[in-house]
């Protein structure tokens, strides 16, 4: 059912029926939603559920902050702004989240209880920035009603430096914990040789233990929406240089005769651990990962992609599969960097489609990592020269349902826009907002309703005030933010019509105090509009909608 545009007169009855029959408040969440028995067409380039976001990478400052900032005069305010241009951009691009690196290498953008200050706030490892970066990028991120994905690196300690001076442990902040705990930490490839750095020993127990640590602190202390791991976990191979832990197989090999599954062992260890310590502190966080595109390669196993590249299994010793039917994580990312075309090492037409199948009957979410930064640089081929290949990837993901978002890399990439392609993307798919993706096996209560309190015309638009009704009190959730939907005229929405973002206009943070309010900008002089306000719990399960609120002039 469509909705219904009705007459002025019929108005007064209208609105009282709509009261009457307004969805019980005890409705399951997102009860908004089309019922099971009712059949929604919907338009698929609006979906009202979808993950967006970008990448922002703080590793030898590739997006924030930007090195420029160290030397500013007013250095804390200029990282600050450049942060805020950052959610800015994310805005305008209708996303809903944020993933910034905050343990670039084994170091803190926070002030941490066990490792140094990033050396990527200041210039300087191990410096006090005199503020504290993570309380800012949690609270302005939730303003504006993004969530916020912690990015942190379990066991890279350094990065390549000139002369190979990358593994160099002098060169750490003085109260890193590897200068009290070196044999933590091996080089690879070995000190001295280019590209070398420092890596925790993924075969030692205690350094399992203090990673997890480190990354709770984090958890613990502030309100993120997750932690989001990538794909370093063991060094990636150079060269013939092997991994240097046969002393550590020798004396924690916990029965594994062969070093492989054993190191595969070792991390699936920190994925399944991290997450019960996640879910043990705060049952709500979210925790994902981002691993290289491939897990192995059917010619290695039958349960493999049609591909014949790098296999993550193998190489980095990351058994991604089983961590989605194992149900360790709440997400992957696939770093899905290749085109659609005759590639037989990586197509991403072959590798979407099996990454869906991996996720089918679990609880996992899958979303796509986008190589934004390939789109309109020549040194990748002719293919990413195409200024709507990565709009094509979006329309690709659409033929599979388990396909639930996207993830860009990264923000300097996207804002480059290179060949026009982030506008192609945006207007194809992400034209108006979209809600979160649920997870279901988290834990949630069911949401009131909102009630708009007033609908009127301000001098800046119309303003619509509410309320939240017994917010978080007896068998109810807590209302973490609010979405608004608007329809032209005076009418009354039908089942289906909150189905899809057709008439998703925004979604805004709750603030504090019982009167939430919002101004519709957008809005047309003289014109009639509907609104309907629904309440979001802080993993965007969804409350009944609000009786309609009407402006008439």
């Amino acid at each position: 059912m469509k909705a219904t545009r009705l007459g002025a007169a019929g108005l007064a009855a209208a609105l009282l029926g709509a009261l009457v029959a307004a969805t019980p408040a005890t409705a399951a969440p997102d009860a908004t939603s089309a019922t099971a028995t009712t059949t929604c067409t919907t338009d698929p380039a609006t979906p009202k559920r979808q993950f967006r976001a970008l990448w922002i990478a703080s590793v030898t400052n590739i997006d924030w902050p930007s090195k420029d900032s160290w030397t500013a005069p007013d250095q804390v305010a200029k990282q600050k702004a450049e942060y805020l241009g950052w959610l800015d951009l994310a805005q305008k691009l209708n996303h809903n989240a944020v993933v910034v690196q905050v343990r670039p290498t084994a170091d803190a953008f926070w002030p941490s209880q066990v490792e140094p200050w990033s050396e990527y706030l200041t210039g300087v490892r191990g410096q006090n920035p005199g503020w504290d970066p993570l309380a800012f990028l949690v609270e302005e991120s939730h303003k504006r009603n993004l969530e916020f994905h912690a990015w942190m690196n379990p066991y890279r300690v350094s990065m390549p430096a000139p002369g190979g001076a990358g593994a160099d442990i002098s060169k750490l902040a003085p109260n890193h914990p590897v200068r009290q705990h070196p044999d933590w930490v091996f080089a690879y490839p070995p000190a001295g040789v280019a590209g070398s750095r420092l890596y925790y020993n993924p075969g030692i127990p205690e350094v399992r233990e203090f990673v997890q640590t480190a990354m709770m602190d984090a958890v613990k202390r502030y309100d993120i929406d997750a932690v989001h791991f990538d794909d370093y976990f063991y060094p990636y191979p150079s060269g013939t240089y092997q991994v240097p832990d046969d002393a550590t197989f020798a004396a924690y090999n916990r029965g594994f005769t062969d070093r492989a599954d054993w190191r595969r062992d070792n991390i699936n260890l920190l994925i399944q651990e991290m997450n019960a310590k996640i879910k043990a502190a705060k049952p709500w966080v979210k925790f994902g990962v981002s691993p290289f595109g491939i897990w192995r390669n059917a010619s290695a196993d039958p349960r493999g992609s049609d591909t014949t590249g790098s296999q993550s299994y193998d190489i980095i010793s990351a058994d991604t599969r089983k961590w989605v039917k194992e149900e360790w994580i709440d997400y992957i990312v696939p770093q899905l960097y290749w085109y659609i075309g005759q590639y037989p090492a990586a197509d991403y037409a072959r590798l979407v489609p099996w990454w869906a199948e991996t996720v089918r009957g679990t609880k996992v979410q899958l979303y796509i990592g986008q190589a934004d930064y390939k789109s309109g640089d020549p040194a990748y081929g002719t293919f990413w020269m195409n200024p709507r290949e990565l709009s094509d990837h979006l329309t690709l993901n659409r033929s599979y349902p388990e396909v639930q978002g996207n993830v860009h890399f990264s923000a300097v990439q996207v804002r480059a826009n290179r060949l026009g392609a982030t506008d192609i993307y945006a207007a194809e798919h992400y034209s108006r907002p979209a809600l979160i993706p649920t997870m279901s096996h988290l834990p949630s209560k069911p949401l009131l309703m909102p009630v708009v309190t007033r609908s009127a015309r301000d001098d800046d638009g119309v303003r619509l005030s509410w309320r939240q009704p017994a917010d978080g009190v007896g068998p109810f959730g807590t209302a973490t933010s609010y979405a608004i939907y608007r329809f032209d005229g005076v009418t009354l929405a039908g089942a289906c019509d909150l189905a899809d973002a057709a008439h998703l206009v925004d979604t805004v943070r709750a603030t504090d105090g019982a009167v939430q309010s919002w101004v519709d900008t957008t809005a047309e002089p003289g014109h009639r509009y509907t609104y309907y306000v629904t309440a979001l719990d802080r993993l965007a399960n969804e409350s009944p909608a609000s009786p309609p609120a009407f402006v008439l002039r």
